[in-house]
């Protein structure tokens, strides 16, 4: 038996969760007090994991909402953790990474609706503080924080075994997608890629905002959100401003993350929550695809 024929299209129906590591388990049964005091959303939040997909989250003294979330892991000792905020409309959700070496905290909330012109947009709004300790005082001034060591880099990544994209991070605000010098289009190209590269020559460039946050050495979250293909191609393209976030470790050139947002299928809105998992590898792509001017900045 040929397995390969035999799961490989199994595996490919999996898209871009294809490579995404299993649960991780780890934290339920813990309580976090989360001190916010830089950023956006500054204060206290506590999350207290009730169970391997469960967990109560509140800010000060509100009252604990109910939530099931996901986690996954970036190294041993850093969380990806992250829900969608129940029976809330317009959709939001929230990823917190969670720096145990550091006892360090980045908080993501992803929220649609706030664009009166542009409904299906998503903004994100970024807050960075300490993870507080009972009887311990966090006398520690650093925080995670923006940064633009990722400028300049240049990655495949690979989802599947027949999936993968190439970032380039040309600028500290923005990232685009490039092309390898030696790419043809092949047979075994799936359907939907050739069709997103079709969609994709209407646009006046695959520019799509960023945010790169420095976690630790060789550790960084990037997130994307897909503003512009949504204000541009809106349904057609089918993914409606998809936000994605990344825990990249360059030590192992691997990632984990996650996708938000909402999907247009056969006129349909269907809602869009998944996890991720990617590795990394070396690759080249022409000089111009780091100095190319941005079309959407004056």
């Amino acid at each position: 038996m040929d397995l390969m024929q035999k799961y490989s299209p199994i595996a490919a129906k999996k898209s871009i969760h294809q490579y995404c590591p299993p649960r991780c388990y780890e934290l339920a049964g813990q309580t976090f007090r989360f001190v916010i005091d830089t950023g956006e959303g500054a204060g206290t939040y506590t999350l207290r994991v009730t169970g391997k997909r469960t967990l109560e989250w509140a800010k000060e003294d509100g009252a604990p909402k109910a939530e099931t979330y996901e986690c996954r892991k970036s190294d041993d000792d850093t969380y990806l953790l992250t829900y969608v905020i129940a029976d809330k409309a317009p959709r939001e959700n929230h990823t917190w990474v969670i720096d145990m070496e550091n006892e360090l905290v980045t908080f993501l909330r992803c929220a649609a609706g706030e664009n009166p012109l542009w409904p299906y947009v998503i903004e994100s709004h970024f807050g960075f503080g300490y993870i507080a300790v009972e009887g311990t005082a966090h006398t520690d001034l650093r925080r995670h924080g923006f940064t633009a060591d990722v400028a300049g880099t240049c990655v495949r990544w690979t989802y599947g075994h027949n999936l993968s994209t190439i970032h380039v991070y040309h600028d500290p605000h923005w990232y685009r997608i490039g092309y390898p010098k030696n790419q043809v289009d092949t047979a075994d190209l799936p359907d939907t890629t050739r069709r997103f590269r079709e969609l994709m020559k209407e646009m006046p460039s695959s520019d799509e905002q960023a945010y790169y946050v420095r976690i630790k050495e060789g550790m960084y979250l990037v997130s994307v959100t897909e503003q512009n293909l949504e204000k541009i191609l809106g349904p057609r393209f089918g993914f409606r401003s998809d936000t994605l976030c990344f825990l990249d470790n360059w030590d192992r050139l691997t990632s984990v993350g996650r996708a938000f947002g909402a999907r247009t299928v056969d006129g349909e809105d269907q809602e869009l929550f998944i996890m991720i998992g990617k590795y990394g590898s070396p690759e080249e792509v022409d000089a111009h695809f780091f100095t190319d001017p941005i079309p959407y900045l004056t």
